[in-house]
């Protein structure tokens, strides 16, 4: 998976830091979605889409990435 935030869309809401805050932070000054890693592990994944599923603005957008065999 990897996850891919659009800042510019952000509204500063925080449903991302509080359903994933291994993933996701918000800077200290405007609020706006900080990404802390593009690859989370796969324990979260389901975090992940759901932070995705839960944002306003629609800033959060997850690509699923096939598996390796």
């Amino acid at each position: 998976m990897k996850v891919i935030v659009d800042r510019n869309k952000c509204v500063a809401s925080g449903q991302c830091v509080l359903t994933t805050p291994e993933v996701f932070d918000q800077d200290e000054e405007d609020g706006i979605v900080v990404l802390l890693t593009e690859n989370p592990p796969e324990h979260l994944a389901g975090s992940v889409r759901q932070a995705a599923a839960l944002c306003p603005a629609r800033a959060i957008w997850v690509q699923e990435q096939e598996k390796k065999e």
